[in-house]
């Protein structure tokens, strides 16, 4: 046979039902039979099972469960397939052959090991062949955790444990304003018993809570049934039909979100009332795979036995100056003719600690070697517990001999090659000594950059045989261990501090003002905690003593300032430990809303083991929903090799803390791959076929078993608590972008309304989007604390993997353009056809319902100027803006945020500060051109939020420059956050900050005819395509 052609790779492509397989069993027979490619193990294995019965020596079979099979996988590697619910075609082994082996060792973590592995991308072999202590001691102490807090979970009462299984969906505060406006005095509730056909239409207050309506409802089967004995309202909970969503709790019905949505677009809620004995059997159910998994967990090692005491040195009664030896390089790639130089700086957080060293020049060649000491301007009691070095190597042509700064714009010679940072402490506290072979990241030139890279990671690149090396010598200063001093011998220092009359001189130092005023600021200031980091001097231990001192002292912080303190500029441990004691008091409601910051500042830990990690796996295992999106947030990034590591360890932990869980994620991976197989067919397609022809092959597609079955049944990852039942391939489509997104509808029978919609994205990156939209629910949140509710739309979004991701469908909407293309005869016009909307408005709200509408049109317009003005939204045309049927106004696709306006030919297309066009406000005024009144209404709901996010304006601030760690093209630099502080005035009165907007708001009117010309533009070169 050809090389190349040998194996089964082709059948995986070609979709064939059939493969003809060889079988392997334990006794020396050899099966040839065929099988389907959509089956599972589990199935073959029976087949295999009927077919050795025939066969000699089955006898000497064992019970099929004791078996496993292996095959040569697509990698060419040995593979056991533990998880049998994998479909053959999954699997894909490359050659024909399947064999039968006994399994060894435990066979339940055999599988939840393999499972694991397959969901968070990584294999957790690989975890072990790292052969690092620290990854070891990590994953046995987060292990232990896990499961301790799954073991405590089942303990619970089963109203406890709903909150952790079913946590309630909240409005922020009861808004009794909304519904006073629309008229609601009364909610009319559909209620039916589990089991049970029987249904009763009930009316209740809205301010009445869930166990009002329980008991309303037993009083009404009571009349009707008459039972035997009387049941108790406190024995049962709600559930919304069709969905994991439950209604319970001491809060009022209006507050529930599916409650509070049913009143305001006129549908009767449906409930069931659920017994608790059935949250009983839920329970049991996972709490009995938990204690399956704990009970077959291998045995963990003895404690080692005591050594003898060790004797170590203290950091900070060395003098000696902090030297390190640069010894060589290797894989180094440069041109000829020129020279290679390392740069070298110790810094702690942001701050450098002293003057950056520069090696000498050497001679481009693979492995260059410079041998030299480099002694560093500080002392090695001086060293802060968090210092990390920081390296750059880059080439420079010969001529060039002055000494390097390093800011790049300096050294127009110079060619950055690559970068790396090393922790100057190990996990453990110690000072390194001995080599390392640091296995560098390559550099991004940038004319903003600097050389070294303090912010980037510790970690060193894992692709070790491509790429650049530096090999580096710590010296062995003692010759016992040097450990950073523990947090009582702090305090002795300080003590030693006070009670020395040597020391008077070093408050009379001539330092910053605010260091001379400490004590004023924890009384009077504490929560400018940052600022006093920021101006502490690290690189003098004495100075560490007193903050690390008066940090144990200072009183907790609001969230709001608490958070700032989780950038990379404050990396001292005690800081970030005293930050998470903060955090801890908020609400689960309040720490989703952070999620996706508290993940990517897990970027910012040097060490596995930090009271971060530890802190979102323990509120995870405490709340399923934050443990869902936890989950994703780690997971869209494992393809990062700078934090595969960390996140996949973190994932590892969660899953064995979640057995149960773990199983709903698998389906959503499962569901995922499929999408994007989907995707690549109709990408493939769309560019042989007419749309017609490929809409219709990914319709035949979608209704092969594999993808029926894979699609279907499982919790959407937008939001775990609706269930995405069945899916309908006659109205799923693609939608025409250049990526090809898939646009998938889904009914479920036991909910009313019109079926779920989901558009899966595969080619872009939607973390911008996901970024944004966590901002504008913020802003909403922050709107109805305040009794104001601007009927926002923040849907859902969510980055799965690399450039793949989810989009919520808002169900009967239609974008700008198309309603001005359907009102006008061609596209240069319709942009300019100010009745366009209004005719759409009324045609969708006949009658009474018209106002209602444009109400909702008003506070959605006033919400969006607002919210898009202060995020600085651009690419703002008449696709990127929606309108609900309901009236409510929406934006879509942030692709460009922060001030980062599209451009053509160097000119700004965008010249507004934000979207007002004058068929808005005729929509606002009802059609009248004289109903000043409605418009000036709405110049103060624009006010009046525009006042809101000033007040808060500190948090959005802390929250953007947090998300500096995700690398996103658009929020890399202080400038962009700058935008942010400009658009909410930061620093000025609220007097000042109003007048500035209402020339902002002058602006955007006057300007609107520039909108609508950008907007022609747009619809014609669309039309033109």
């Amino acid at each position: 046979m050809p090389p190349g052609v040998y194996g089964l790779q082709g059948i995986w492509e070609d979709g064939g039902q059939q493969v003809d397989m060889d079988f392997l069993l334990p006794t020396g027979i050899y099966l040839n039979f065929a099988v389907s490619r959509n089956d599972t193990i589990r199935t073959i294995k029976k087949i295999v099972w009927k077919n050795a019965k025939k066969e000699p020596l089955f006898y000497a079979l064992s019970d099929p469960d004791a078996y496993v099979f292996t095959c040569i996988n697509h990698t060419a590697e040995q593979e056991e397939l533990e998880d049998e619910q994998r479909r053959l075609c999954d699997v894909q082994p490359l050659m024909p052959i399947l064999r039968l082996v006994a399994r060894e060792g435990d066979r339940v973590e055999k599988l939840i090991t393999s499972q694991i592995s397959l969901l968070i991308g990584k294999g957790l072999h690989e975890f072990d062949s790292l052969k690092n202590q620290e990854v070891h001691e990590f994953r046995t102490k987060m292990r232990a955790f896990c499961e301790e807090r799954a073991l405590d979970r089942q303990r619970l009462p089963w109203q406890k444990w709903m909150e952790y299984s079913f946590p309630c969906e909240l409005e922020p505060c009861p808004l009794s304003g909304t519904l006073k406006t629309q008229g609601i005095k009364k909610i009319i509730v559909n209620v039916k018993f589990e089991a049970s056909d029987e249904s009763f239409t009930l009316q209740v207050e809205p301010q009445e809570v869930p166990l009002t309506l329980i008991r309303n409802a037993l009083k009404k089967k009571a009349t009707v049934f008459r039972p035997m004995k009387q049941e108790k309202p406190e024995d049962y909970t709600l559930q919304v039909n069709g969905r994991w969503d439950y209604i319970y709790g001491n809060y009022p019905l209006c507050q529930f979100k599916y409650i509070f949505n049913c009143l305001c677009t006129g549908l009767t809620p449906h409930l069931t009332m659920v017994h608790h004995s059935t949250i009983n059997k839920f329970q049991e159910e996972q709490g009995g795979m938990n204690s399956q998994v704990s009970k077959n967990r291998p045995p963990t090692k003895p404690p080692p036995l005591p050594l003898k005491k060790q004797t170590t040195s203290s950091l900070w009664s060395i003098q000696d100056p902090f030297v390190l030896h640069l010894v060589q390089g290797s894989r180094v790639n440069a041109d000829e003719g020129m020279k290679l130089v390392v740069q070298a700086g110790l810094f702690h957080g942001s701050e450098l600690l002293c003057k950056v060293m520069t090696s000498s020049e050497v001679n481009v060649c693979s492995e260059p070697v410079w041998d030299q000491k480099l002694e560093f301007d500080i002392s090695v009691c001086d060293l802060p517990r968090m210092a990390r070095l920081c390296f750059a190597l880059y080439a420079v042509t010969e001529k060039s001999k002055k000494p390097r700064s390093t800011k790049k714009k300096n050294k127009k010679a110079d060619c950055p090659l690559s970068w790396v940072n090393t922790m100057v402490f190990d996990y453990k506290d110690q000072l390194k000594t001995g080599e390392y072979n640091l296995s560098m990241w390559p550099s991004v030139p940038d004319d903003k950059s600097e050389l070294l890279n303090p912010m980037g990671t510790v970690e060193i690149n894992p692709n070790t045989e491509s790429a650049a090396g530096l090999l580096i010598r710590f010296p062995n200063i003692r010759p016992h261990p040097i450990y950073y001093p523990s947090l009582s011998k702090v305090h002795m220092k300080l003590r030693e501090i006070v009670e020395n009359k040597n020391y008077t001189e070093f408050f009379e130092d001539d330092k910053e003002i605010l260091w001379k005023l400490r004590y004023e600021m924890f009384e009077k200031y504490p929560e400018s905690l940052s600022k006093l980091l920021l101006i502490t001097k690290w690189n003098k231990h004495e100075d560490v003593a007193q903050m690390v001192s008066l940090l144990q002292l200072w009183p907790e912080l609001p969230a709001l300032h608490a958070l700032e303190l989780l950038d990379y500029s404050f990396p001292d441990p005690n800081v970030r430990s005293f930050t998470i004691r903060c955090l801890r008091r908020l609400s689960d409601n309040e720490l989703f809303q952070y999620l996706l910051q508290l993940v990517q500042v897990l970027k910012y830990e040097p060490y596995l083991d930090c009271e971060l990690s530890k802190f979102l796996l323990q509120r995870s295992l405490s709340n399923r929903k934050i443990g869902h999106f936890l989950f994703w947030h780690l997971r869209s990034e494992m393809h990062v090799p700078s934090v595969g590591l960390c996140f996949g360890l973190i994932l590892e932990a969660y899953c064995r803390g979640s057995i149960y869980h773990m199983k709903a994620l698998m389906k959503q991976n499962e569901a995922l791959n499929k999408m994007k197989s989907l995707n690549d067919f109709v990408k493939s397609a769309s560019q042989k076929g007419t749309r017609t022809q490929t809409t219709g092959d990914m319709k035949v597609c979608i209704k092969q078993e594999a993808y029926l079955e894979a699609l279907s049944d499982l919790l959407s990852p937008l939001n775990p608590s609706l269930i995405l039942s069945e899916i309908c391939p006659d109205i799923c489509k693609y939608m025409d972008s250049k990526m090809k997104p898939l646009w998938l509808v889904y009914k479920n029978e036991k909910v009313q309304g019109e079926p779920l919609g989901i558009i899966f994205k595969n080619g872009d990156d939607l973390r911008q989007d996901m970024l944004t939209l966590q901002m504008i629910e913020l802003m909403e949140i922050l709107w109805k604390k305040e009794g104001l509710d601007l009927r926002m739309i923040p849907y859902g979004c969510l980055s799965t993997g690399n450039k793949t991701g989810l989009i919520e469908v808002v169900k009967n909407s239609d974008t700008i353009a198309n309603i001005q293309r359907n009102n006008s005869n061609n596209a240069a016009t319709a942009a300019f056809n100010k009745d366009a909307l209004l005719n759409w408005l009324k045609s969708k709200n006949p009658g009474d319902k018209l106002d209602q509408a444009i109400e909702e049109f008003t506070l959605s317009c006033a919400g969006y100027c607002v919210a898009t003005y202060v995020l600085g939204i651009g690419d703002r045309h008449s696709d990127n803006i929606m309108i609900r049927e309901t009236g409510q106004l929406f934006h879509i696709d942030f692709g460009h945020f922060l001030g980062n306006f599209k451009s053509k030919f160097g000119i700004n297309r965008e010249r507004v500060p934000f979207i007002l066009t004058y068929d808005f406000v005729h929509v606002i005024q009802q059609g009248r051109t004289n109903n000043s009144e409605k418009f000036e209404r709405f110049r103060e709901y624009c006010e009046l939020a525009y006042k809101i996010l000033c007040r808060n304006g500190t948090l959005f601030v802390n929250l953007f420059s947090l998300m500096r760690a995700a690398g996103l093209p658009e929020l890399s630099s202080s400038k962009d956050i700058q935008y942010l502080k400009d658009s909410l005035a930061l620093g000025r009165s609220e007097e000042e900050a109003l007048k500035n907007f209402k020339v902002k708001f002058n602006e955007a009117l006057r300007e609107s005819w520039k909108t609508k010309v950008n907007w022609m533009v747009h619809s014609v070169s669309k039309d033109n395509r």
